[in-house]
């Protein structure tokens, strides 16, 4: 992996970003911009606010994390399957999306974070790739301040307008996701998120870096009908950077 510190680019001049290159076995270098550090906080019209993002967390969405590479790397050497259609839910930067997406797959990316379709965008020009479906995708199950969206509606320049995006909507063959297990997550809202979007014989791949949440999504999906193939996940030796955590591979 290899970077080059951006400069302020026309996108939102309060960030700054950065470009990297990005190996992945099984498939052409992919190159992401994501922001320059967890320093970045852009929100003039109030989008992130009105969704729920603090300051704190609004720059997660715009970094590469070693659970999202992991993923892309699954899903690099998955066989296709002819007409799969693949969600990704709390995609981030989208790096397996994009990996996905480059191999020919039907591939829909989601994220909650108003600005992660823009960055989706600027990554497929970046690799000369053709449009992606994105959508907005929320499994907190918070209320939304209506009244705050609305005054940001309202205000909406021409580049936030080109933000907006429909909810995700229909079913998939393949649901996908990195670092989502993040909360405790009591009410079950993201295996019922899962739930709503997944057909009837179903894929789920969730990359998790140890977080603690694991057992008892594992235990609501089985409720669901899911059965688990919990893969461990961890770097060689000799990598520089150490990784630990579990692919989890749910079907039914």
């Amino acid at each position: 992996m290899s970077d080059t510190a951006l400069t302020l680019t026309d996108a939102d001049p309060a960030l700054a970003y950065k470009l990297e290159s990005i190996a992945i076995a099984g498939v052409a270098d992919l190159q992401i911009r994501s922001l320059l550090d967890r320093q970045q906080f852009s929100d003039p019209l109030g989008e992130a606010e009105a969704l729920g993002i603090s300051s704190a967390t609004w720059p997660l969405f715009g970094l590469l994390w070693p659970s999202g590479l992991r993923l892309a790397e699954a899903m690099a050497l998955r066989p296709l399957v002819e007409g799969e259609s693949i969600l990704e839910i709390g995609c981030g930067l989208g790096l397996a999306s994009l990996v996905s997406h480059r191999r020919g797959a039907l591939v829909t990316a989601s994220d909650c974070h108003p600005l992660a379709g823009h960055f989706l965008m600027e990554n497929l020009r970046l690799n000369d790739l053709p449009p992606m479906r994105y959508c907005h995708g929320d499994w907190s199950g918070q209320s939304w301040d209506e009244e705050l969206l609305a005054l940001a509606s309202a205000k909406r320049h021409p580049a936030a307008a080109r933000r907006h995006r429909p909810r995700v909507q229909g079913r998939f063959d393949l649901i996908m996701g990195s670092d989502i297990l993040y909360e405790r997550d009591d009410g079950g809202a993201l295996c019922g998120f899962i739930e709503r979007h997944a057909l009837p014989h179903c894929e789920v791949l969730v990359v998790d870096p140890n977080r603690g949440n694991r057992p008892a999504f594992s235990k609501r999906m089985a409720g669901l009908g899911f059965e688990l193939d919990d893969r461990l996940l961890r770097s060689a030796p000799e990598a520089a950077e150490k990784y630990s955590g579990h692919l989890l591979c749910f079907q039914r």
